[in-house]
């Protein structure tokens, strides 16, 4: 084991041992899936739409091998649905991630029903170590980590707050990210058996920790994994293809799909009006909101201002908004 791999295994090892928390949001993925070895003793829930799902498959497998409490909470979509004006008001914003969101409120709702007090996350670690696959791209790739390492913030933060659950984020620990931000491009996105992976040295430095299968999956939004992503093709079933049309002409807001409409028609229910820019912001190109002059991504309709890759709009479209940037 490389220097690099002991000192990462150290300092996150102690970053989830001197944080106090009594449940673990868990998908199954790489980094809960860490969070959860490293610390087997408290009770973690998993969240599917109407039954299995992918993230089901690998949080049971971690959890079998480790002997830790396994919640799983299976929403349908009724229920789903019904949660949306309560999610979008929670955010204050129409973000076509919502389905995201949704998977992020119903585990920490029922994490709250169980008498969790203090719950962990997965949140800064795909950030700080390349896990999405848009990172691939970006040239001045250390660049961009330290700028969104200033700014990093998540919808879980707020809907904790909603709660009233205290939330713990060991890869946001001081330590952790000064690890992360001193890294080498090489150490964190990374050919592995023919096929580049994010997060390279975080599987590499726990590989003799995680079953394999665990430690080498792809990444995938939480939406997928939980299988919140299906409400999309009920929610775009509700409006006309003449209803969109019109809309889009009526409302000062480029929307990505029939969907990001249908969460903006609920944000101007239960908000109301998209603030405007103040002196020392730039207007959002999606709904024309402020935003801070180093702003990669509208936290208000979720527009991603491409930059870094060069791509604007059309990269934005391409990527569906599917994975929510900082």
């Amino acid at each position: 084991m490389t220097k690099e791999f002991e000192a990462l295994c150290h300092l996150l090892s102690e970053a989830v041992r001197l944080k106090s928390y009594d449940g673990l949001l868990f998908s199954g993925g790489l980094d809960t899936s860490l969070i959860a070895a490293l610390n087997p003793k408290v009770p973690a829930v998993t969240v599917s739409l109407e039954g299995k799902a992918t993230d089901i498959y690998y949080a049971d497998l971690v959890a079998k091998k480790f002997g830790f409490k396994h919640v799983h909470y299976a929403v349908d979509v009724d229920e789903a649905l019904g949660a949306i004006s309560e999610v979008i008001g929670i955010l204050q914003s129409f973000d076509p991630a919502i389905p995201n969101d949704l998977a992020a409120y119903f585990g920490l709702k029922k994490a709250k029903e169980l008498g969790v007090t203090a719950i962990a996350t997965g949140d800064a670690s795909d950030e700080l170590f390349g896990g999405y696959s848009f990172m691939q791209e970006i040239d001045d790739l250390e660049g961009y980590i330290r700028r969104i390492s200033k700014t990093m913030t998540y919808s879980s933060n707020d809907i904790c707050n909603f709660f009233g659950l205290k939330i713990v984020q060991p890869f946001t620990d001081k330590n952790v990210v000064d690890f992360a931000l001193g890294l080498p491009r090489q150490m964190k996105i990374r050919e592995e058996n023919g096929q580049i992976w994010g997060k390279w040295i975080l599987r590499k430095a726990f590989e003799d920790i995680l079953p394999q299968e665990v430690l080498w999956q792809s990444k995938r939004p939480l939406e997928f994994g939980s299988g919140m992503t299906r409400l999309r093709e009920v929610i775009t079933r509700k409006i006309s293809d003449n209803e969109f049309k019109e809309k889009q002409l009526a409302y000062p807001v480029k929307f990505l799909n029939k969907e990001h409409l249908y969460y903006y028609e609920i944000f101007r229910k239960v908000v109301g009006t998209i603030p405007v820019p103040k002196d020392t912001e730039k207007p959002c190109p999606g709904c024309g909101t402020g935003l801070e002059i180093d702003t990669f991504h509208c936290k208000i309709c979720g527009y991603v201002l491409m930059s870094c890759t060069e791509g604007g709009e059309e990269e934005w479209r391409k990527k569906g908004a599917k994975q929510r940037k900082t």
